[in-house]
């Protein structure tokens, strides 16, 4: 199976209550390092194309982004992956080579059988998002190019300043 077959975006086939052997999506977490008020900065990952992201890509771009963040500010980030991998990707398989004429159905039962999950990702719409303070800006821009590397297609960076709550004050 070639990732490349399953980037368009297709009709999502999501209803698992009617899908035999659904795989679960390989995401071990959609959040990573501490969260925390106070975050001055929000960086986004946005998709210039629509595309369809496999679950296995969306969990090695998290990892990258993590790892380079912990060994270079430590725990004072947030990221959170936005994209969640609910449409399931079906193959037909077919068994080349010799004497496997009568395993094949060529186009007959064509449907396809389970074989993984993927987020169907439209243009402006977030992938990643990661909070961090203004003096990592730097790190973080860096931290979201090595994700945007893991993933199919094409992204920007789209840096947010969070706008800090209004103090309310409490009357006793």
């Amino acid at each position: 199976m070639r990732a490349r077959n399953y980037r368009a975006i297709e009709r999502p086939y999501t209803r698992e209550e009617f899908i035999a052997g659904a795989p679960q999506p390989r995401i071990a977490k959609y959040d990573y390092g501490t969260w925390r008020e106070g975050y001055e900065l929000r960086l986004d990952l946005v998709a210039k194309t629509d595309v369809q992201v496999r679950d296995v890509a969306l969990e090695a771009a998290r990892v990258a982004a993590g790892k380079f963040l912990s060994s270079k500010i430590g725990d004072s980030f947030y990221l959170v992956v936005r994209a969640h991998p609910h449409h399931v990707l079906r193959e037909n398989k077919l068994i080349f080579g010799a004497h496997a004429d009568r395993l094949q159905e060529g186009m007959s039962r064509a449907f396809g059988r389970p074989v993984g999950r993927a987020a169907q990702v439209y243009a402006g719409k977030e992938v990643i998002s990661l909070y961090v303070d203004a003096k990592n800006l730097e790190v973080a821009k860096e931290a979201l190019r090595i994700a945007a590397s893991k993933l199919p297609k094409d992204y920007r960076i789209v840096v947010n300043r969070i706008a800090a709550a209004p103090q309310v004050q409490q009357e006793n």
